[in-house]
């Protein structure tokens, strides 16, 4: 299996939705959200939607972009703590008016807050479809209508009222809305527009939505209520270079023609196509950020070559160590390193300082050697001298050189450690 970044597709993190199957918990995400990810080359990842998942978000590293999409209600005390002024009556109505969205799922609204937060520090692609929108404006201290109908329809003229959801008709219910100019979304559907109008028509399933939107957000789209059906950061826009943070209320991906894929506008799958093009760049941002050179992979012939060239240099150390002199043997296995000092050009200015400083830069090298031989010449010189000397002067000299060599043994260790640290940072 390759681990090199550069071939692994990117990875959108999804966060599962649960439900009740033959008296079991089975975690799932609808197929059309799965399938334009994977279409326009990215990889789904999906969050399990478990006890304590959100504390184990840094296992799925790593994150090049996050969709979050439907859900229940999310608990109202993440963004406000009264009911809005909701009766316990009221209440208890749209509990049962909507039974299968108000049951609060109290870990799935952690796990999607933490990553959508965690995108938001990171600048990482985000997309919010229905619930993933509330999410990601409640995430940046937005509110929501806990419920529309109770809330905001009640207040408008009949003429302005929307059905935001049809439970008989989940797949085929529209509504209109109007495109704001100038957004990402006018882009993507105006050649659908009819001449003198910002109107499309949108598939939509829900009975909450955005009561005050988060002061980083611009509106894309709102229906005839005023409700906001689509926003996004315009400082976090920009496709090409991995910048997507935006929330659509509707649902472009189930806007298909009756009993087809053809979706209802061409710029249905845009949200998706542009997300994943932002995720892919995302991915190769991090990726040279991250990037980690390969090692180098020698042939046996240069493997050889590298291990004589060790040897050279540890042989150079130990006599630097020892300050003893060296025979006919090792002197040829050294020549190997000076000649690859020699011949190294690649240094940088910076590193050959460093090596000018401990003795052994490329310019030197050649005659390190040489400097061995003088230095055993010196010593048959200094025997003949020492030879003629009496045992007092001898006793007096070795007195002198032993005090004289655990200070100069000191100081060159403090001066040798200083070097090694500098030339290591």
């Amino acid at each position: 299996m390759s681990t090199d970044l550069s071939v692994i597709l990117p990875r959108v993190l999804i966060v599962s939705r649960r439900s009740v199957r033959k008296n079991k918990f089975v975690d799932f995400v609808g197929e059309y959200h799965l399938d334009l990810i994977v279409g326009y080359g990215a990889v789904p990842v999906i969050v399990p939607r478990v006890s304590g998942v959100h504390m184990l978000l840094d296992s799925f590293e790593p994150i090049h972009g996050v969709l979050l999409c439907e859900g229940e209600d999310i608990d109202p005390s993440w963004y406000e703590q009264d009911t809005s002024g909701l009766s316990q009556q009221e209440l208890e109505e749209i509990r049962r008016l909507h039974a299968s969205d108000t049951a609060i799922d109290k870990e799935k609204d952690s796990i999607e807050l933490s990553l959508a937060k965690l995108c938001l520090e990171r600048n990482i692609p985000y997309l919010g479809i229905c619930r993933g929108s509330q999410i990601l404006n409640v995430a940046c201290g937005g509110t929501l209508y806990q419920d529309i109908g109770k809330e905001l329809s009640i207040k408008c003229p009949e003429s302005h009222r929307v059905m935001h959801i049809n439970y008989d008709d989940y797949d085929g219910h529209r509504h209109e809305v109007k495109v704001v100019e100038n957004t990402p979304l006018h882009h993507w559907f105006k050649n659908s527009l009819e001449e003198g109008k910002m109107d499309i028509w949108v598939n939509s399933y829900h009975h909450q939505g955005i009561k005050r939107l988060a002061q980083r957000f611009v509106p894309m789209s709102f229906a005839s209520d005023g409700l906001i059906e689509g926003f996004y950061d315009p400082d976090a826009y920009n496709p090409e270079e991995g910048k997507f943070i935006m929330g659509l209320q509707f649902h472009p991906e189930r806007m298909r023609k009756p009993d087809s894929d053809e979706f209802d506008y061409p710029g249905c799958p845009f949200a998706y196509k542009e997300f994943v093009k932002a995720v892919v760049a995302y991915q190769k941002k991090l990726n040279s950020l991250t990037s980690v050179q390969k090692p180098l992979r020698l042939n046996k012939e240069m493997e050889n070559k590298r291990k004589i060239i060790v040897r050279s240099f540890s042989l150079a150390k130990n006599l630097y160590n020892t300050g003893r002199g060296t025979n006919s043997t090792k002197e040829s296995e050294l020549e190997a390193g000076a000649e690859f000092l020699e011949s190294n050009t690649a240094l940088s200015v910076q590193q050959e300082n460093r090596l000018k400083q401990m003795g052994a830069t490329v310019r030197n090298a050649g005659s390190y050697i040489e400097r061995l031989k003088l230095n055993e010449e010196r010593e048959k010189m200094a025997r003949k001298v020492m030879g003629k000397m009496s045992v007092e002067q001898l006793s007096d000299l070795l007195s002198f050189y032993h005090t004289m060599g655990q200070i100069c043994s000191e100081v060159l260790d403090i001066k040798i450690h200083g070097l090694v640290n500098d030339f290591g940072s």
